[in-house]
């Protein structure tokens, strides 16, 4: 039936055959050069989409020009958290600098900055878009004690100020760099970044958390991926229903005498075991310097920054423990 009126249309305007043929190949034409051009090429050398169907991006994989377009319609407001405490205050510089160059550029952005020294914050030039709050922040004597609280501070914030000022939420280490664009192609409800540590590593190596006396422990045999501490967030929304449950678990381990082993991180993968993300990172995403860059990994857009040789001598020897199932002590200090 369609066929024959459309055949009837084109009697009725006194349209040859050609001259159809010649419109289509036009749009034709057209059409294929606008795909050619604005969806990029599926990746075939890594995994782009996880068994529950949520994407994983990786460069090549996204067009950002059609993500900008929709981005900006909405409208939207990102925050980035991010905690320099003690020695750390060293890295605000470097992250800020780079952050606001390369974190979501063209849209607003607010940064919120918590530090126990907020005298010691150097004038950054922020872009016009973007905003930097300094919060100040309690110190803690031993470095697992900052790492956890980060949990707390971050749902109460979320539940006094952020949500009234953001849509979207990042939680960012500061002692990192940013060397490329980190764009909308991020946003999405729950969103995690697979380790640069353990992307290849098989189930049984994960660090995941495996002692049952822990709120952090993943049963044996499950987990799909390692996700970074470092680098996580999504709406909202979501931000605060995952800081809330880890810091519950983290306390209720305190009450029981434990504490996991990547502490936040290790209570971070088990919440997203079982609320699964709507959106992995790669690698690419935050991408640790001690590490060699392999083929797949076409760009490094958030690294890690250098620290000391010891330092990171140390990180290696407790990641080759930790793979071998040897626990350290919960006063273990890297100075």
């Amino acid at each position: 039936a369609d066929v024959c009126t459309f055949g009837m249309l084109i009697s009725k305007v006194d349209i040859c055959a050609e001259e159809i043929c010649v419109c289509l190949y036009e749009f034709y034409r057209s059409f294929k050069d606008y795909l050619h051009s604005h969806i990029p090429c599926r990746r075939r050398d890594v995994l782009v989409l996880t068994p529950w169907l949520a994407p994983i991006v990786w460069e090549g994989t996204f067009s950002r020009d059609i993500l900008n377009a929709q981005y900006m319609q909405k409208k939207l407001v990102t925050g980035v958290v991010t905690f320099a405490v003690k020695k750390y205050v060293q890295f605000i510089e470097g992250f800020m600098s780079s952050a606001n160059k390369y974190f979501l550029a063209g849209h607003q952005v607010i940064f919120y900055l918590f530090t126990d020294n907020p005298e010691q914050i150097p004038h950054i030039q922020m872009a016009p878009e973007n905003r930097l709050f300094v919060i100040p922040v309690q110190n803690h004597s031993r470095w697992q004690d900052i790492s956890m609280s980060r949990m707390d501070i971050i749902s109460r914030y979320i539940r006094s100020q952020f949500q009234y000022e953001v849509h979207y939420l990042y939680s960012i280490d500061v002692d990192v760099q940013l060397f490329e664009h980190i764009g909308v192609e991020i946003i999405d409800a729950l969103v995690g970044t697979i380790s640069s540590w353990q992307y290849t590593a098989r189930r049984e190596s994960k660090s995941y958390e495996t002692r049952t006396e822990s709120q952090a422990a993943i049963p044996k045999g499950e987990g799909d991926f390692y996700y970074t501490a470092s680098f996580y967030g999504g709406s909202v929304a979501e931000v605060y229903k995952l800081t809330r449950a880890c810091f519950k678990g983290v306390m209720k381990d305190r009450e029981n005498g434990i504490e996991a082993r990547w502490h936040d991180e290790s209570h971070l993968n088990k919440y997203l075991l079982y609320h699964k993300p709507t959106r992995l990172l790669s690698p690419e995403y935050y991408w640790d310097a001690e590490l060699s860059r392999p083929r797949i990994i076409q760009v490094k857009r958030m690294c890690s920054v250098h620290k000391n040789k010891r330092r990171q001598v140390i990180r290696s020897i407790m990641w080759a423990m930790l793979s071998c199932h040897v626990f350290l002590p919960l006063d273990f200090t890297i100075i």
